[in-house]
C-alpha cells in the first residue's frame, strides 16, 4: 500500500475507527507502543545514561563475583542505542553524545589495553566518520569540536594505525 492509499484510506475512517486502530497497533506492535511512550514521556536524559552504562560495560564490565569479566567490546550494542534514538527521535545532540561516547570509552580501553585486533580500529574508524557526518548534517558541530579534537588526539598519542585516517576526516571541518 502507497502512502497516498493510506492517506485516502484514513480519510475515509470516522474518529472511533482511527482511535480504535491507532490502539489496535498499540497493543500488537511493540515497536509502536515503544515510540508512544517516548512521545507521551521522553525521558531523553535517563535513556542516555542507560545506554551509557551498557556501552561502558561492554569495555569495563561490572564485577559480577571476585574476578574481572573479559570485555566484549562490541561496537554492535552502541549502534542498536543509535539506530533506536534516530528513529524515536531523540534530539541530535543526545544521538551525538552517544555516538563520540561510544569512541571515548573505547580510547579509555585502549589506553589500558593492548588491543591487536585490526578490526577494533576499523570499527572505531567507522563510529568516528559515522557521527562526524551526523554531526555535520545536523549542523551542531561547533558544541562537539572539543571532543572530535580530542578523539583525533588520543588515536594519535596511543599511536593507532589509522591515525592519518582520523585526521583525514578532522581536516574537513578545520
Amino acid at each position: 500500500m502507497s502512502k497516498r492509499d493510506l492517506k485516502k484510506y484514513l480519510n475515509e475512517l470516522n474518529k472511533e475507527q482511527l482511535e480504535e486502530q491507532i490502539l489496535e497497533l498499540y497493543e500488537k506492535f511493540s515497536p509502536v507502543k515503544v515510540y508512544y511512550n517516548f512521545v507521551f514521556n521522553p525521558k531523553e536524559e535517563t535513556l542516555l545514561q542507560e545506554c551509557k552504562l551498557k556501552i561502558s560495560n561492554e569495555y569495563f564490565p561490572v564485577k559480577t563475583t571476585g574476578k574481572r569479566k573479559k570485555a566484549k567490546m562490541r561496537r554492535s550494542v552502541a549502534q542498536k542505542y543509535i539506530k533506536h534514538f534516530i528513529q524515536l527521535g531523540v534530539d541530535p545532540f543526545v544521538i551525538a553524545d552517544v555516538m563520540l561516547y561510544n569512541i571515548e570509552i573505547a580510547q579509555a580501553f585502549s589506553a589500558e589495553n593492548t588491543i591487536k585486533q585490526e578490526l577494533f580500529y576499523k570499527s572505531m574508524f567507522n563510529s568516528f566518520e559515522q557521527g562526524i557526518n551526523f554531526i555535520i548534517s545536523n549542523g551542531i558541530i561547533a558544541e562537539f569540536k572539543t571532543r572530535i579534537k580530542e578523539i583525533h588526539h588520543r588515536a594519535s598519542e596511543q599511536k593507532w594505525y589509522n591515525e592519518p585516517d582520523f585526521k583525514r576526516i578532522i581536516e574537513q571541518f578545520y
